[in-house]
C-alpha cells in the first residue's frame, strides 16, 4: 500500500508498551487540540474575516456550519482509514492520519481572508475542515486499538484510557493557546494572532510522528494476518453484517457520553451567559477545571475496569449522569456563583464522563474481531459522535427556548440519552479478558473469561 522508513525499535516489550502509550496519548491530544481550536476560531474569528456579512448572525451560522462539516465527515474518515488499518496495519494508518490531520490544521493558519481573495477564502476553509475531519475520524479509533492491542490483558483498561486522557489534554492545550492569543489587541488578534495556535500544532505533529515511526506493528494485527491468509477479509462488510450487535453497544455508550460531554463543553457557556446572564468567564473557567479533572480521572476509572470489568464502570457512568441531571441544573439555575458552577461541572465530567469514556478503548476493542476492529470501532463511534456531538448543543438550545428559558427539558434529554446508552451496555457482553487476536465472532466470544 505504502511504505515507511522506520527508526530502529526499542528492545524490551515493556519499553515499547510505554512508547505505544505515549503515542496514543499524544495523537489524541493533537486531534482534539486541532478540533477544539477550530471551534474557538469559528466563534471568534472566522465569522469576521472568512464569512463577512452585514448580518452578524448569518456570519456566525456560516462559521458554525463549517464546524459541523468536520463532525459529519468523521464517519467517512473512520470507514476509509479504518478499513486500511484492518487490511494494511494500524501503525501505517496512524502515521497517515496524523499527517492528514496535522497538515490541514497548519493549512488553516495560512488561509487568506475574504478581503484578500473573496469567495475562495471560505471554500479553502471548508475543504481544509473536511480533510481535518477525515483524518480525525480514525485518529482516536486507531489510537485506542493500538493501545489495547499492545497492552497486557491485566492492564488493558489502564492503557486504553491513555487516548481518552489525550483528548482532554488536547482541549486544555487548545483553550490555553487560544486564550493567550486573545490577549492581543483585537486588530492584531484578527490580523495574525489567531494563526499562531494553528501553526503551533506543527510541534505536536513532529513529536507524535517521531514516536509513531518508532513503533512496531500491533502483535494482534500480525497474528490475525497470519491466521487469515487464506480467508477473504472485508472489514466494512463484516462489521455491518456480522458485528452489528457490537456496533450498537459502541453507538449507545458513545452517544450518551457525547451528550453529557458536549452539554458541558459547548452548551453550558451559552446557557450561563445568554439565559442566566452570568459572567462570560464563568463557563470557560468551569470547563477548564472540569477538563483537567477528567484527564486525571480517566486512567483511574480505566484501571478500575481491569478489576471489576468494563460493563460495571460504563453502566455506573450512565446511571450517575442520569441521576445527576436535575441536581446539576438546579445548582446552576439557583446558586449563581462561579465556584458552584465549577463544582457541578467537575462532578459531571470527572465522574459521569470519566466512567463512560474510560472503558471505551479497551471495551470497544474487545467487542470486535481483529480483522475488522479498527473499522468497527471508528465507524460506529464516529457516527454516534457526529449525531450526538453535532446535534446536542442545537437540541439543548431548542429545548430551553421551548420551555420558556427553563432547563428541565435539557435534563430530560440527558436522562433519555443515558437510559439508551445504559440499555445498550446492559444488553451487550462483558468483554474483559477477550483474546484480541481472535478473527471470528465465535472465537472472540469463546475467549471471554480467560482473564482472572
Amino acid at each position: 500500500m505504502f511504505t515507511l522508513t522506520t527508526v530502529k525499535p526499542v528492545h524490551t516489550a515493556a519499553a515499547h508498551r510505554r512508547r505505544v502509550l505515549l503515542a496514543s496519548l499524544v495523537g489524541s491530544a493533537l486531534e482534539w487540540y486541532d478540533f477544539y481550536l477550530y471551534g474557538a476560531a469559528a466563534a471568534l474569528v472566522f465569522n469576521k474575516i472568512i464569512f463577512p456579512s452585514f448580518d452578524s448572525t448569518a456570519s456566525l451560522l456560516a462559521s458554525f456550519g463549517t464546524l459541523a462539516v468536520g463532525y459529519f465527515v468523521r464517519p467517512l474518515g473512520g470507514v476509509i482509514f479504518g478499513r486500511m488499518g484492518d487490511l494494511f496495519g494500524r501503525k501505517r494508518v496512524l502515521v497517515l492520519t496524523l499527517l492528514v490531520m496535522g497538515s490541514s490544521t497548519i493549512g488553516m493558519a495560512l488561509v487568506p481572508t475574504y478581503e484578500q481573495v473573496g469567495a475562495l477564502a471560505p471554500i479553502l476553509l471548508v475543504v481544509l475542515r473536511a480533510i481535518q475531519g477525515l483524518g480525525a475520524g480514525a485518529e482516536y479509533g486507531g489510537a485506542a486499538v493500538l493501545a489495547a492491542e499492545f497492552s497486557e490483558p491485566r492492564r488493558r483498561g489502564l492503557f486504553g484510557a491513555a487516548p481518552g486522557a489525550g483528548v482532554y489534554i488536547g482541549i486544555l492545550m487548545a483553550s490555553g493557546a487560544f486564550a493567550l492569543a486573545t490577549q492581543l489587541p483585537e486588530d492584531q488578534f484578527l490580523a495574525w494572532g489567531w494563526r499562531i495556535p494553528f501553526a503551533a500544532s506543527v510541534v505536536v505533529i513532529g513529536v507524535a510522528l517521531l514516536i509513531r515511526l518508532r513503533l512496531a506493528e500491533s502483535p494482534a494485527f500480525e497474528a490475525a494476518q497470519e491466521r487469515s491468509k487464506t480467508a477473504e477479509v472485508s472489514p466494512v462488510r463484516d462489521v455491518v453484517r456480522h458485528e452489528w450487535k457490537a456496533g450498537l453497544v459502541v453507538f449507545g455508550l458513545q452517544a450518551a457520553q457525547c451528550v453529557v460531554a458536549y452539554l458541558n463543553l459547548t452548551f453550558l457557556a451559552a446557557y450561563l451567559t445568554d439565559t442566566l446572564q452570568l459572567s462570560s468567564s464563568t463557563g470557560p473557567v468551569a470547563v477548564t477545571v472540569g477538563t483537567a479533572v477528567t484527564a486525571v480521572s480517566l486512567p483511574l476509572f480505566g484501571r478500575l475496569t481491569d478489576r471489576v470489568g468494563r460493563k460495571p464502570v460504563a453502566l455506573a457512568g450512565t446511571l450517575f449522569s442520569a441521576v445527576f441531571a436535575f441536581p446539576y441544573f438546579w445548582v446552576i439555575d439557583h446558586v449563581h456563583t462561579s465556584l458552584a458552577v465549577t463544582l457541578v461541572v467537575v462532578v459531571s465530567m470527572g465522574i459521569g464522563v470519566g466512567c463512560m469514556f474510560a472503558p471505551q478503548a479497551a471495551y470497544f476493542s474487545e467487542l470486535f474481531t481483529a480483522r475488522s476492529r479498527f473499522t468497527g470501532l471508528a465507524l460506529y463511534r464516529e457516527v454516534a459522535g457526529a449525531v450526538a456531538g453535532g446535534l446536542t448543543p442545537l437540541i439543548a438550545v431548542a429545548l430551553v427556548a421551548a420551555t420558556g428559558d427553563r432547563s428541565w427539558g435539557v435534563a430530560l434529554f440527558v436522562i433519555g440519552s443515558c437510559v439508551v446508552g445504559g440499555a445498550a451496555v446492559a444488553l451487550g457482553p462483558e468483554t474483559r479478558g477477550r483474546d484480541l487476536a481472535a478473527t471470528t465472532v465465535t472465537e472472540l466470544r469463546a475467549s471471554t473469561g480467560t482473564y482472572r
